[in-house]
């Protein structure tokens, strides 16, 4: 279709788009979650899915379906977002969709509620050039709880399967570069919080009992210093031991990612970078990462206070790759620091973790998302084998055995998660183009 045949469609999706962020479905504090499932689900059926709505931990869970035809495609989005805290740094109001300079802001407008209306979008043009139908079954799986880790969707995928089944996944996320190039990523790190817990005494001390008396921030440092080297490479023992071996269309794909990482350095003014040039995207895309979050305990005030801190803490992260278990990761964290002779410092995890995914970058799925985002954008897409990030993407491939590809909106100045988060209405445009052209694809069989 062209871009004059998709403009009412666009501006349609724009308009879902306003009514969607003026929907405060914050997770994490449990705001307007039902009724943004409500309004989801009458979007859905307006265009012929039929929907059902389960119940989450959180945030009720959609299961949309519709169309018919030679594959069946999953869908993945979610319509919760993160809080718009601190709200004197937004120039316009969060919940209000505001357009300047070509650029559309508001809180979800990128993550996730842009990529769901740009989606929903390309499935009414297709349904159009179809005479009312699509060529193609579409599932759509739309979850409430992802900004706050997704606890339900693990077993819900697990025991959902055959509502679920389908021969590939479009997940919810991807962006576009500042050239105009589409980037794509065929997987996620896995994720595993952690914090590191000492305690030497049941209150403070006069520092001069640091003679006899051994000081817990002292024992976090000998702990965080033995887990890594100077390079960066994770030093637990056994934790390499299941890193899957990248295959070579991995490798291929990754010495194909343009840049050094230079963007990102001139963007925070890195100043001790553990990687450029081509070691740059390999180690982003397919190598794991331990990296400390934050440390505390102690006198943290302005000036001096001569103390012996009686407690610390320090919170960890470990960015994962298949084949890791962050269940065995853990394991091997407790049994080196025991090795260590710091058995007295405490292992709590946080959160629930999620397993790393990645999919084939030789599948079928993976060649028609890259030729359709090649007759969308007017240029090869960046392939990715993995995202840096994580996300809860395992159980689609451990549960259904589909292959999941993210390919989206969103800029590297969409200050997602921030004030003032962002879609370019370009690349809206684009992504519903996109979004025809795989569908498609996808009908022709």
């Amino acid at each position: 279709m062209t871009p004059s045949d998709l403009t009412p469609h666009i501006e349609r999706g724009l308009a879902d788009l306003r009514d969607l962020v003026a929907l405060e479905s914050v997770s994490a504090q449990g705001r307007m979650l039902p009724e943004t499932a409500a309004f989801l689900t009458r979007l859905l059926e307006a265009e012929g899915f039929t929907v059902r709505e389960y119940p989450g931990e959180v945030a009720p869970i959609l299961v949309a379906e519709g169309g018919e035809g030679p594959a069946t495609l999953l869908i993945y989005n979610h319509y919760d977002v993160q809080p718009e805290d601190p709200l004197e740094l937004w120039d316009t109001p969060p919940f209000t969709l505001t357009e300047r300079d070509g650029r559309l802001y508001g809180r979800g407008a990128s993550d996730d509620k842009g990529e769901f209306a740009s989606r929903l979008a390309a499935v009414r043009a297709v349904r159009e050039r179809h005479g009312g139908r699509l060529p193609l079954r579409v599932r759509w799986l739309i979850e409430g709880e992802e900004e706050v880790g997704s606890p339900s969707l693990e077993r819900f995928v697990e025991e959902h399967v055959g509502e679920l089944r389908a021969d590939a996944c479009w997940w919810e996320f991807g962006s576009i570069d500042p050239e105009g190039r589409p980037v794509m990523y065929l997987g996620l790190k896995g994720v595993m919080c952690v914090e590191l817990r000492c305690r030497v005494a049941d209150s403070d001390l006069h520092s001069s009992l640091g003679a006899v008396v051994d000081n817990p921030l002292y024992r976090l440092a000998r702990a965080v210093a033995s887990l890594r080297d100077e390079a960066g490479r994770v030093t637990i023992p056994g934790f390499h031991d299941d890193v899957r071996e990248p295959s070579p269309a991995d490798r291929e794909a990754v010495a194909r990612i343009p840049g050094d990482g230079g963007s990102v350095r001139d963007t925070y003014g890195v100043t001790r970078p553990l990687a450029t040039g081509p070691a740059y995207h390999e180690r982003l895309n397919l190598r794991p990462v331990l990296n400390v979050n934050g440390w505390g305990g102690g006198y943290q005030g302005e000036g001096s206070k001569t103390v012996l801190p009686a407690a610390g803490f320090v919170k960890l992260d470990f960015r994962l790759v298949p084949d890791q278990d962050p269940a065995r990761v853990l394991a091997l964290l407790r049994a080196h620091l025991d090795a260590q002779g710091l058995s007295d410092v405490e292992v709590v995890e946080l959160e629930a973790h999620q397993k790393p995914a990645r999919a084939d970058a030789d599948h079928p799925f993976v060649r028609a998302c890259v030729e359709a985002a090649r007759e969308a954008h007017g240029t090869d897409p960046i392939v990715n084998p993995s995202s840096g990030g994580s996300g809860p993407m395992h159980p689609f491939g451990a549960f259904l055995g589909v292959p999941c590809v993210a390919l989206g909106i969103g800029n590297v100045g969409g200050r997602v998660h921030a004030p003032n988060e962002n879609i370019l209405r370009e690349h809206f445009e684009k992504g519903v183009a996109f979004g025809v052209a795989l569908l498609e694809r996808l009908g022709r069989g």
